[in-house]
């Protein structure tokens, strides 16, 4: 039984890791295109990835909207999660279920009716259409990992404070806040990496200018078939391994979590 149960879970790794381990070793190509296993070794192509300059004007652009998309998201769903576990407003469950409803709902289908029915009718600027469509995906992700760490805060807590002399928004900033930390922070990463991988909804909403990374490297592929995209992503998933480790390096989120 241990035999089986190390062979499931060996195999499960392989099917996690497998292919960010192909994709790494096909981007360090030596060959002209994208293939595997490789025509040699070369860091021609990680080389290459920094010379494309919509390559990088497009990194920027995802930097930037994950991060704002993010930061608004949190704004507004922190409150609405504080709202929901603490006061427990009538028809909360429908409330949920609606906050919850852009994951439910497919990329592609969020996408199309932001730019049917809000970006097309008001005429909003591009980038700003960005901004919302991605909040929108991203308030829902605020709202649950932050009422999982409310549900785990006593509110009794709060309460002490309140008796000791401190009004509700104090208590709010000075008790509440610090004690969710690790779940404000968890959900800043998991909109942050949602935002910057985000596909569907990005596809539907760049225009002339302004595309981010993921859709700048699916228009590139339309034309080149070169391995860069391939040490590109390598590099963003490094990347991405890199800001959860530095997360938990500064911030002290347990690393068996």
């Amino acid at each position: 039984m241990r035999i089986a149960g190390n062979l499931l879970l060996t195999l499960v790794l392989i099917f996690l890791i497998g292919p960010f381990v192909i994709i790494c070793i096909a981007g360090l190509s030596g060959g002209e295109t994208l293939a595997f296993p490789p025509d040699g070794l070369s860091l021609r192509w990680v080389q290459r990835v920094f010379e494309v300059e919509s390559f990088r004007s497009a990194f920027w652009l995802s930097i930037a909207l994950a991060i704002g998309s993010t930061l608004l998201a949190l704004i507004l769903g922190i409150p609405a999660a504080y709202a929901l576990d603490r006061y427990n407003p009538p028809m909360a469950e429908t409330i949920r279920n609606i906050v919850t409803a852009p994951i439910i709902v497919p990329g592609i289908i969020v996408g199309l009716a932001l730019l049917r029915h809000l970006v097309v009718p008001l005429g909003i600027p591009i980038t700003l259409a960005l901004i919302i469509g991605h909040t929108a995906l991203l308030v829902p992700y605020a709202v649950r990992v932050v009422s999982a760490s409310l549900v785990n805060l006593r509110t009794d807590v709060e309460e002490a404070a309140v008796m000791l002399g401190a009004s509700r928004l104090q208590s709010f900033f000075k008790v509440v806040l610090p004690n969710i930390r690790s779940g404000i922070l968890a959900a800043f990463i998991i909109g942050f990496i949602t935002s910057f991988n985000q596909v569907p909804i990005s596809l539907f909403l760049t225009g002339p200018g302004v595309t981010t990374l993921p859709i700048g490297m699916m228009f590139y592929m339309e034309f080149n078939y070169d391995p860069s995209v391939a040490a590109l992503s390598g590099l963003l998933a490094i990347m991405s391994l890199a800001i959860v480790m530095l997360a938990e390096k500064l911030l002290g989120l347990s690393r068996y979590v």
